[in-house]
């Protein structure tokens, strides 16, 4: 998973009255019981000309209407026996979004990825890309770099930023907007590019080989569960602290490490202590001609490998660590540097940041990417208009017309404000098939295995990367 917002939501939260067993008498609130039923009664009786019931009269006349209609007894036949997805896909968008492309990387990188039951796409893309230049840097044939390795230090990293920023919010309403946005998610799967660089920045790569994917790398829910129920228990000790005398707030940093120290157990007995960042890794490999090689180097170190004068070599001369992202937020205006209030991974490190742009112009990065040879982080809304099983996204797909009657008609924008659309999954962009100079359809690495898609790459029609795809990952040349 993605970490979904572009701009944080000014949306009002609901009142609450929360009354707490250890609180005492006079901390109550007391209501009367014949005040809130003359209330009632009250709001009842209000004139509303835009309140209207909804009566079984009504309700049996539009099922009669529907029903006489042969037509919709065939539709209630067919999308009532089977999946209306299937019934509504159109087989003249499936045959037009082939797997043929007129621009395509030479070097695309294998084999394909699979993040199983964890929210960790983020992490596969980046590691996806890093992988291609790794991989011609030392001449390989199938390479993948742990995602596990990151995936361990991103959760660390971020329980000590909650943390942090729970401090820094000790002054805060604890029923306030901002304290119950944080504690409503203190840790989660999803990540951001800049989030991936930073970790790869402090704590470097590593070999897939050299530290695997575990049960809980591949199955998350349990160490977020438990994570999210130790952090916010953290947090209000940490507050409750924060608020005393001075002397008291001595101890927090030593609270704090204690809590830290805790979250550290937890992942290192889920998934496995991790190779360290800076003491020397033994990489034994073969390359793509089958002869053995043994590299002895920190991980920092062979992260670093990625912008030396070889590994700039080996990605045409782009500085992995300079990418940045352009996103595509009709909401507003473009130009404009975008970043997301206390959204990020490592403290003290760069921040969350985006230029917003036109479509016309991440599509153009894009293109300019593809023709250097480069591969392409981007982030969307994948669940919109696509079919998992033949790997194909486009908005011409399914017919909710046809089956329904129905026009679904949302623009960009408004699926933002509506909360019908965010940014939930990051894949690679490795080709695209240009007519007549404008793009047609994009090839995508996913990181969902190879028993999706075509042998786990996806088609992407340029109207559905129009609507649905809100990031892309650029060299600024």
């Amino acid at each position: 998973m993605i970490s979904p917002h572009l701009i944080p939501q000014q949306q009002p939260l609901d009142e609450r009255l929360v009354v707490h067993e250890n609180r005492k008498e006079t901390d109550y609130v007391y209501i009367d019981s014949k005040k809130l039923d003359n209330m009632d009664h009250s709001l009842e009786n209000e004139s509303k000309p835009y309140s209207q019931d909804l009566s079984i009269a009504t309700t049996e006349s539009w099922e009669k209407e529907l029903m006489d209609d042969p037509k919709n007894m065939l539709a209630l036949s067919a999308l009532s026996s089977h999946d209306p997805r299937a019934i509504l896909t159109q087989r003249s968008t499936m045959i037009a979004d082939s797997q043929i492309f007129n621009i395509k990387i030479s070097f695309e990188g294998s084999p394909i990825t699979n993040q199983k039951s964890s929210g960790r796409c983020w992490l596969f893309a980046a590691t996806n890309v890093f992988r291609v230049g790794v991989m011609r840097r030392y001449n390989l044939k199938e390479f993948e770099l742990s995602q596990a390795y990151l995936f361990f230090w991103d959760k660390l990293e971020k329980a000590n930023f909650f943390l942090e920023n729970i401090l820094d919010t000790a002054d805060e309403d604890l029923d306030g907007r901002l304290l119950q946005e944080l504690l409503k998610v203190p840790v989660n799967d999803g990540g951001q590019w800049d989030m991936a660089a930073n970790l790869v920045k402090k704590h470097g790569l590593v070999p897939q080989s050299l530290y695997p994917d575990s049960f809980n790398a591949m199955n998350s829910s349990f160490i977020n569960s438990v994570i999210t129920t130790k952090l916010r228990e953290d947090a209000l000790e940490l507050r409750k602290l924060a608020s005393k005398s001075s002397s008291a707030r001595d101890s927090v940093g030593d609270l704090k490490n204690k809590m830290m120290q805790e979250i550290h157990r937890i992942l290192t007995i889920t998934l496995g202590p991790p190779p360290s960042s800076r003491e020397k890794m033994t990489w034994e490999y073969y390359d793509k001609d089958d002869k053995f090689h043994k590299l002895d180097i920190t991980p920092v170190d062979f992260a670093a490998e990625l912008h030396s004068v070889e590994g700039l070599k080996a990605n045409g001369g782009t500085n992995i660590d300079e990418l940045f992202s352009l996103v595509n937020d009709p909401r507003n205006a473009y130009g404009q540097h975008l970043s997301v209030s206390r959204l990020g991974n490592i403290t003290g490190m760069s921040p969350t940041r985006y230029v917003n742009v036109g479509m016309d112009i991440i599509k153009k990065a894009c293109i300019d990417m593809l023709k250097s040879d480069l591969p392409i982080f981007f982030g969307s809304d994948v669940g919109k208009f696509s079919d998992r099983s033949s790997g194909i996204m486009d908005p011409d797909l399914i017919d909710y017309g046809l089956g329904f009657n129905i026009r679904l008609g949302l623009t960009k924008a408004q699926r933002l404000e509506a909360n019908e659309s965010q940014m939930t999954h990051a894949m690679v962009l490795t080709a695209v098939h240009v007519v007549d100079d404008k793009p047609v359809r994009w090839r995508v690495q996913n990181s969902w295995g190879e028993n999706v898609g075509s042998k786990g790459w996806f088609v992407m029609s340029d109207r559905w990367m129009d609507e649905f795809v809100y990031q892309a990952v650029v060299d600024p040349r």
